[in-house]
């Protein structure tokens, strides 16, 4: 019997009859495999809590008895080596710690590129600076370099000393270059102000002058006033050239102006010193006979006072005039006076201006204003030019000699450029290049004046046509080609308003009528060049189409924008339903309604396109949460479920009942929970050897029970009432058999061996046997017709073979069935 039973569970005992031992009391010092499992957890919780390092922390991700410890590792791993190794072992294995792990990558190679990005805006910061103080362009400097300091400042706490030393120095230098365009500034204002003060100074004083020419005679200024203004004006010229480069014409212009308020103030106080003595000189010209003495004081005085001859003369002398014998000094009519003051001033416009082109040796404008300076001066009566005629020979002069070394200096100049247009002919070069170097060299002839050598001027026209040919039949072929292009467009112009007239806009393909709105403005963009004027009516042409066309597109762009914001509203409102499969069973059917929805705008397509996948997003984030709690949960039962099995792994034949009770509520405890199937499948095998045990231990007491009823028929004390119920029914239409027969048989269902007596006997049932399972074509099980024996045993009357030895036969071929079983 117990060696039935240590077969069944392949367990071999040296002693069948050793008391059975429970697993509690069999190794009293070794601790369990829960408790082992449950100081290594405290042992992970207490590393992670110590401050691991990242390779601790790669190994409690993924190596971790718990979930929980996984997944807190993984989230302090900050090292790139490190993540990529754990994730690499995480992949389809732990989930969460897998996402964990990457997203953590994710964002440490955003960091990266921010970092990069960072590093990159600073060297650029440092060039701007750097090349901005090194830069002549002085447009917005200021502005520039305090837009530079501020987005320095965003990044300069991640720049390193030298490149903020870097920084710093460029920074100053450009501060140093402000300050000089500050005081350049300043400069340039003082000589703006001393410029303008200059040229109020000039008006001023032709203006005090012209006042003082067209007065009436008898109205002298105030002595006082007069020399108020010159010695005023004196110091604001000083002032107004003090530092500073004044024209060598302002300069002479103030001098003569000067000059002539100088006289005339001069003259006013001579006239007013003698004044007394003019009245009497007056008297005496007024009597009929003055004398010879009187004349020669007359004379006298008027040298003295010197009036200027072109100031009007007070009215005082004119009857001294008269009696020194000079007469009065006629003034033009007020007509001719305006015209012959008009002509002077443009003459003094013209000459300061001519002045200027001499001296920049400019022949063409020199030669232009000398014309115009001469017409002028040709307006001016006699005394005016005779106060302008020195400056005009002068002025002339130096025209000529201009006139002589442009001719000498330019004549190399222009063989130049007609040795560059014949070489320029000889060359293969692209025709529009060609065409622009010709006229470049045309304005340079032209910007030397021309040239009074006919010979020299057609050798450069003949060159110039000469290299012109090949550009004139490129601009011919072009000229074919934009007109070409034009009807390619007016044919696109065409097409478009075909399309448009026979458009069916509520059956028409969207998406086709879209791609021939895409294709159109191709094709025009393609049909280039074209005559810009020619071009105007049919672009305007095209520009009507294509707004004919664009508005039932985006009529039907807006409609299906509304169908996916739709979609969009949706999507959110799954983003909390219940029950989740729903949802998300409804969130791939949106997806699906969003591929089927036409054409939209891009721009507005991609914003919703964003918010749709965020909200599917979403959705399906909460089913990966209830799967990652799911994982959990089942790690946990798994967790409980292998303390039971590591409890009850010892358990056999041997085990308490008591022990075993105690099993089969703990696997009927942890049976229910969300095992992983790997260990529900060990706890299956466990409640499958509890099982066997359990089935073990009843028939070794039938078999037990079966012995003793064999045992006690051979010696005539079984109680009938000691058989079980069911024997008289198995036994029902059976053959009575003796009890040697009963002991061949049973020795040959279990394979025992028979004695040699009964050898022959052995073998004519063996072949009986055969026979009647061929005849019926049905055999039963060993067991079940080793009981039938054994109950034939018992039941049947009379003691035929029903003897002690026999009995011990059957005994054994009992206990060797249930060996080999």
């Amino acid at each position: 019997m117990a060696a039935f039973i240590q077969k069944l569970f392949k367990s071999r005992k040296a002693n069948p009859a050793t008391a059975p031992r429970t697993p509690a009391k069999s190794e009293p010092s070794q601790p369990s495999q829960e408790e082992t499992r449950q100081h290594l957890k405290e042992q992970q919780e207490r590393q992670l809590k110590s401050s691991p390092d990242q390779n601790q922390l790669a190994s409690l991700a993924i190596d971790g008895l718990t979930a929980a410890i996984r997944l807190e590792a993984a989230a302090a791993l900050t090292d790139e080596h490190q993540l990529q190794q754990v994730q690499k072992q995480a992949k389809g294995r732990d989930k969460s710690v897998y996402q964990t792990v990457k997203q953590a990558l994710q964002s440490l190679k955003e960091q990266q590129a921010a970092e990069a990005a960072v590093r990159q805006r600073i060297k650029t910061l440092i060039g701007q600076a750097e090349d901005q103080a090194a830069s002549e362009d002085l447009k917005l400097y200021q502005a520039r370099l305090e837009a530079l300091q501020e987005n320095w400042s965003a990044v300069q706490a991640s720049a390193t000393a030298e490149q903020a030393q870097q920084f710093l120095e460029a920074v100053h230098q450009c501060r140093e270059r402000l300050k000089q365009i500050e005081q350049a500034k300043r400069e340039e204002a003082r000589h703006r102000e001393q410029a303008l003060q200059r040229t109020e100074t000039l008006a001023l004083l032709e203006q005090t002058l012209n006042d003082l020419t067209s007065q009436e005679s008898s109205a002298l200024p105030s002595l006082s006033a007069l020399d108020a203004l010159q010695k005023t004006q004196e110091n604001r010229w000083l002032e107004a050239t003090r530092d500073t480069q004044v024209d060598k014409q302002e300069q002479k212009n103030y001098e003569m102006r000067m000059l002539a308020l100088r006289n005339y103030l001069s003259a006013v106080r001579r006239f007013t010193q003698a004044k007394d003595v003019l009245s009497g000189l007056a008297q005496v010209a007024d009597t009929s006979d003055p004398d010879e003495e009187h004349r020669q004081q007359a004379s006298e005085l008027l040298k003295q006072i010197e009036w200027p001859s072109d100031f009007p003369q007070p009215a005082e002398l004119g009857p001294v005039r008269k009696l020194a014998g000079k007469p009065r000094p006629a003034h033009p009519a007020g007509d001719n006076r305006d015209k012959q003051k008009a002509a002077a001033e443009a003459l003094h416009d013209t000459l300061p201006k001519l002045e200027s082109a001499l001296e920049a040796k400019q022949f063409k404008e020199s030669r232009q204003l000398l014309k115009l300076a001469q017409n002028q001066f040709q307006q001016l009566d006699g005394r005016q030019r005779k106060q302008l005629q020195a400056r005009m020979q002068l002025l002339t002069g130096q025209f000529r000699e201009l006139s002589d070394w442009q001719g000498f200096a330019t004549e190399p100049k222009q063989l130049a450029l007609c040795e560059q247009m014949e070489h320029l002919a000889d060359q293969p070069i692209e025709p529009e290049i060609k065409a622009e170097r010709i006229k470049e060299l045309q304005n340079e002839w032209r910007d030397l004046g021309g040239s009074s050598d006919r010979s020299l001027w057609s050798r450069f026209k003949a060159a110039s046509d000469t290299a012109y040919e090949p550009c004139k039949a490129y601009f011919e072929a072009k000229s074919d080609l934009k007109q070409a292009n034009l009807h390619t467009r007016e044919a696109i112009c065409d097409q478009l308003e075909h399309f448009l007239a026979n458009a069916d806009w509520s059956t028409i393909d969207w998406k086709a009528a879209e791609r021939i709105h895409q294709t159109a403005r191709q094709e025009w963009k393609s049909a280039w060049p074209v005559d810009f004027k020619d071009n105007r009516q049919v672009q305007k042409r095209f520009d009507e189409l294509l707004k004919q066309l664009e508005r039932p597109l985006d009529e039907e762009r807006l409609k299906n924008e509304a169908l996916k914001q739709a979609i969009v509203d949706r999507a959110r409102a799954l983003i909390e339903h219940e029950p989740l499969q729903d949802a998300m069973e409804q969130a791939k059917a949106l997806q699906t309604d969003w591929k089927a929805v036409g054409i939209t705008r891009h721009r507005e397509d991609r914003k919703m396109w964003q918010a749709f996948r965020k909200a599917c997003d979403q959705i399906f984030a909460r089913r990966d949460a209830q799967r990652s709690a799911r994982q959990q949960a089942s790690e946990e039962a798994d967790q409980a479920a292998q303390a039971v099995l590591a409890q009850y792994q010892q358990l056999d034949a041997s085990t308490d009942d008591a022990v075993l009770d105690e099993a089969r509520d703990a696997v009927k405890q942890i049976a229910g929970s969300a095992l992983s199937a790997e260990v529900k499948e060990q706890v299956q095998q466990l409640r499958q050897r509890l099982d066997r045990i359990t089935q073990a231990r009843k028939m070794a007491n039938t078999l037990d029970a079966w012995k003793l009823l064999v045992s006690d028929k051979a010696q005539g004390r079984l109680a009938e009432d000691a058989l079980p119920p069911h024997w008289v029914k198995l036994c029902n239409g059976a053959d009575r058999m003796a009890g040697q027969d009963l002991a061949i048989r049973a020795e040959i269902l279990a394979g025992a061996p028979t004695p040699e007596q009964d050898q022959q006997r052995r073998m004519e049932i063996q072949v009986q046997r055969l026979a009647d399972g061929l005849g019926s074509g049905e055999t039963e099980a060993p067991l079940k017709e080793l009981e039938r024996l054994v109950a034939l045993w018992c039941i049947q009357p009379g003691d035929d073979g029903i003897t002690p030895e026999n009995a011990d036969r059957l005994n054994r071929a009992l206990d060797t069935l249930f060996k080999s079983d």
